[in-house]
């Protein structure tokens, strides 16, 4: 059997590291470690039946004195338990036709409410029980038995099926049932069915203390005592080290077998049916959250999926202690980090961390999405270019107009595959955020590329215009920079500013184009007036424009006539339908602050109101543009009414955050999330305007409209937020004819 051979593979030393973007991989989760958000991790990444990537960071312990991470760490997996050991338990019971998951949870558990309750093991595995989150702990108590009483008569808060709330509770008694009618502990038969079988040798729950050299230790508890191979999680531990929601102990290695295994449809310890059947949606259809049975697939807590991996077939969990895998079947991928931080004092979720790991994990082993999304791989114009030779630039000084998104499908930069091929690139331009895409800042000066010693001439200092004395030596001006497809990100305007200053010099203008991340569809207003141009916003465009930059200089040249002898080198292999990840092309972040797609989509609506000094849109913080805030706001009270609008796509919820810069920098204020869950529907103007009249009405006053004229950009939806009329109508204006004139400008089916 394949985990057999698995299980002699990883009696190998470390593999070497050639996974694609290995060295993000690492950047990140140093940084991690460098901000103390974790003491130390091992990351072990799967791709088609091998082992890609394998390395321990940091450090395994910090207390009582330090000790170095190794890849053999043993980590307390918490409640990675209920997939890893509880779930497969019941999977196992399932196929042996001893348990069913429509049956109420009397029928296995008589006394569970007194004999009475509708609630069913389908309920239970998708936390839709309306249980508790957690059995209370004071007073104290101690005791298997006396914690399973507990559960078992725990009153729900909810009827079932009505509210998500992530349970412990659930899966104690879930445990329990794997007690029952497994004839055994739930220790002895995860081990007899899963562990043993797949010879997950380190796995296992109450490690045995010859162990507790390699296991990474978690909380120093108020009495002094350092958790080192005892379980975390104070439940489990009140109930003696074994419980169906926590307890386990495991290892990269082993883990990796335990994946695997699923990928390759339960390898004869499952049937590929019963695997498809825990792992895909499960939970009730009128419901926005996805829970598999046992797994998370899209909720509150699947930050570990990542941008990439697709939303609906993979699945994954996390555990409290810094613990998270995520499985993709439709590219055979796998990523498991596991981290102790909660060593030695507890600190945030990493779930920002996760999130990164996983998307450069997507895009490292070239991550393709289904047919369904995807007809090929998308060539961006610096792609197409280079596969001729850049032949049409032979001859000419070319001046380069980019920033750190101008890389090639193999992630190299374009100004060293032109060097490379012979082209004489003469001068290099930036944008706004510098030529390194860090800066967060006006008035950047001129530099140098530190790896050509070109001049980088900088378009958001002194001028935003090239001057006459810029261009003086070039007779080629090439763009190939990312762009958003939002009216106000300034690299449009950069680009538009050049194309004036191009034409001028009389010299040519070349767009190498790229794809909009947020598809060449979607159209949405409010348009920009003629009377409010800026650098914000260039051209009279509405708020999402649905084009390329190519397509996007065409019309500006066109419409303007600005005489620029522009020409655009067309992607291949792009359609209009495409988000940004049907491209197959890498992730860039293209602004320091635009760190991820969900961003990106965000953006337009929430960015809207962002030059209100008293508001806070998420800066400073790990998810600028998932958030918005302030210190007069009440989070539960704008999250309770935009809940209530139903703005389709779309989930919110309350939060507390402290951005570290920007507005209300160091201060803890309140606010909402945003977390898109239906991106095909979802309206960025919407939400963004659904927003502003929530504060009007909530918080009359407090936002003043005439700041954000650059942004909002329309004078009937200013008056309409002014009034408290109808704002959406007003965002519909001029939409109609704007898009008659975009048709005659794009490229691209």
């Amino acid at each position: 059997m394949r985990y057999l051979l698995s299980a002699v593979l990883f009696c190998l030393p470390a593999l070497s590291q050639t996974i694609h973007g290995a060295a993000d991989l690492d950047r990140t989760i140093e940084q991690a470690i460098r901000e103390d958000k974790i003491p130390g991790a091992v990351l072990l990444i799967g791709h088609n039946g091998n082992v890609v990537y394998r390395k321990a960071y940091g450090k395994r312990a910090l207390a009582p004195s330090p000790e170095a991470m190794t890849v053999d760490t043993i980590f307390d997996l918490a409640s990675l338990t209920k997939v890893v050991a509880t779930t497969s338990c019941i999977m196992k019971l399932f196929e042996e036709g001893k348990i069913w998951l429509e049956d109420p949870v009397t029928s296995y558990l008589p006394e569970f409410q007194g004999g009475k309750s509708a609630i069913t093991v389908r309920d239970l595995m998708t936390h839709f029980s309306g249980l508790r989150p957690d059995l209370d702990l004071d007073p104290p108590w101690s005791g298997y038995e006396t914690g399973i009483r507990r559960a078992l008569n725990d009153k729900p808060a909810n009827p079932p099926e009505t509210k998500f709330v992530y349970s412990d509770i659930n899966f104690l008694l879930l445990g329990e049932i794997v007690r029952r009618l497994g004839g055994m502990p739930e220790n002895e038969y995860a081990k007899e069915v899963l562990f043993g079988p797949l010879h997950m040798t380190d796995t296992g729950y109450l490690p045995d203390p010859a162990l507790k050299p390699r296991i990474a230790p978690t909380e120093m508890l108020k009495d002094g005592t350092l958790l080192r191979g005892v379980v975390h999680d104070p439940t489990t531990r009140d109930m003696g080290g074994v419980a169906g929601q926590a307890g386990v102990f495991s290892t990269a290695d082993d883990l990796s077998k335990f994946c695997q295994m699923l990928l390759d449809g339960g390898d004869g310890l499952f049937s590929p049916v019963t695997i498809r059947k825990f792992t895909t949606p499960a939970t009730p259809i009128n419901q926005p959250v996805l829970r598999g049975l046992g797994w998370d697939i899209d909720s509150p807590y699947s930050g570990n999926r990542g941008e990439l991996f697709p939303v609906g077939s993979s699945f994954g969990h996390t555990g409290f202690t810094g613990t998270s895998i995520w499985i993709d079947p439709l590219s055979q991928t796998y990523v498991i980090l596991l981290a102790n931080s909660g060593h030695p004092q507890l600190r945030k979720p990493v779930t920002p961390l996760r999130r990164q790991v996983a998307t450069i994990a997507a895009a490292g082993v070239g991550y393709e999405p289904p047919a369904s999304t995807q007809a090929g791989v998308t060539e961006t114009g610096l792609d197409v270019l280079a596969a001729s030779h850049f032949g049409i630039f032979r001859g000419k000084r070319v001046g380069l107009i980019t920033n750190q998104s101008g890389i090639d499908r193999a992630g190299r930069r374009n100004v060293d595959v032109m060097k490379e091929a012979g082209v004489n690139v003469v001068a290099l331009f930036s944008p706004e955020h510098g030529f390194a895409g860090a800066e967060d800042h006006d008035n950047l000066a001129d530099s140098k590329d530190p790896a050509t010693g070109i001049t980088v001439f900088s378009l958001y200092g002194k001028t935003r215009k090239p001057t006459p004395e810029m261009l003086g030596r070039i007779d080629t001006l090439v763009f190939d920079i990312q762009d958003l497809g939002v009216r106000f990100y300034t690299y449009e305007t950069t680009m538009l500013y050049a194309m004036e200053a191009a034409a001028h010099a009389k010299i040519a203008f070349y767009v190498l184009d790229r794809p909009n991340p947020l598809t060449g569809l979607h159209v949405e207003g409010p348009l920009l007036d003629p009377d409010k141009l800026s650098f914000v916003g260039g051209y009279p465009l509405p708020l999402r424009h649905g084009m390329t930059i190519g397509e996007l200089a065409k019309l500006e040249n066109g419409e303007r006539r600005l005489g620029t002898d522009l020409h655009v080198i067309e992607m291949s292999g792009w359609r209009r339908e495409y988000w940004f990840d049907a491209t197959g092309l890498t992730w860039i972040n293209p602004s320091p602050n635009i760190r991820n797609p969900a961003e990106a989509l965000l953006y337009p609506g929430i960015a809207m109101l962002e030059y209100s000094t008293n508001y806070s849109v998420g800066r400073g913080t790990d998810a600028p543009f998932e958030q918005v805030g302030a210190d007069w706001i009440k989070g539960r009270e704008l999250s309770a009414y935009l809940a209530g609008r139903q703005i389709p796509g779309l989930r919110v919820y309350p939060l507390k955050f402290r951005p570290a810069s920007s507005s209300f920098s160091g201060k803890e204020i309140e606010g909402v999330g945003f977390e898109v869950t239906d991106r095909a529907i979802f309206s960025s103007s919407r939400l963004g305007l659904e927003i502003a009249m929530a504060l009007r009405r909530l918080y009359p006053g407090k936002i003043i409209w005439t700041a954000n004229t650059s942004l909002i950009g329309n004078s009937s939806v200013l008056g309409a937020l002014e009034t408290g009329t109808d704002a959406a109508s007003a965002a519909e204006k001029g939409l109609a004819q704007f898009e008659r004139i975009r048709q005659n400008y794009l490229i691209y089916r």
